[in-house]
């Protein structure tokens, strides 16, 4: 699992739009990688959205925001659509990057247990290193707390 002062591992992903996109692809920018449950969920649209609001105030930092889910490319797209989310969806069914951030967890809900994704977002500099984590991430207010992060280490 990574840890913050790692490079951030690579990955290849199929995004909303049809293309490949690669995490070093985003070389020479901060990447904000947050991984999400699921498409068109309440706390998942409201998190979606809350970084879609904010998402010219990462522009202005040299962030680009890369959302990831289990969900296929059509869901992604529909989703992106309905919320008009500036930025791209990525495709991980078969949660290869999800494990590979740590993220993919055993969940209870009701009584049930399953495997799925802990929302979480990743701060990755402009070099490839992971400079900060949220786990277990509540939604309300965490979309400026991940802005903010940005601006402090930019003062450094």
């Amino acid at each position: 699992m990574v840890e913050v002062g790692q490079l951030a591992p690579d990955f290849e992903l199929l995004a909303d739009n049809g293309d490949k996109v690669k995490l070093s692809d985003f070389r020479g920018k901060y990447v904000v990688l947050y991984f999400y449950p699921k498409d068109m969920t309440p706390g998942c649209t409201t998190e979606a959205c809350d970084f879609r609001d904010h998402h010219e105030s990462f522009a202005e930092l040299d962030a680009v925001i890369l959302g990831v889910s289990p969900d296929p490319q059509e869901k992604h797209q529909k989703f992106k659509e309905k919320y008009d989310l500036p930025f791209l969806l990525l495709v991980d069914e078969d949660h290869q990057v999800a494990e590979a951030y740590g993220v993919w967890k055993l969940k209870k809900n009701f009584g049930k247990e399953y495997m799925g994704i802990e929302r979480s977002t990743f701060i990755i500099d402009k070099e490839g290193k992971l400079v900060k984590e949220w786990r277990k991430v509540r939604v309300k207010g965490h979309v400026e707390e991940a802005l903010q992060f940005i601006r402090e280490e930019l003062e450094k």
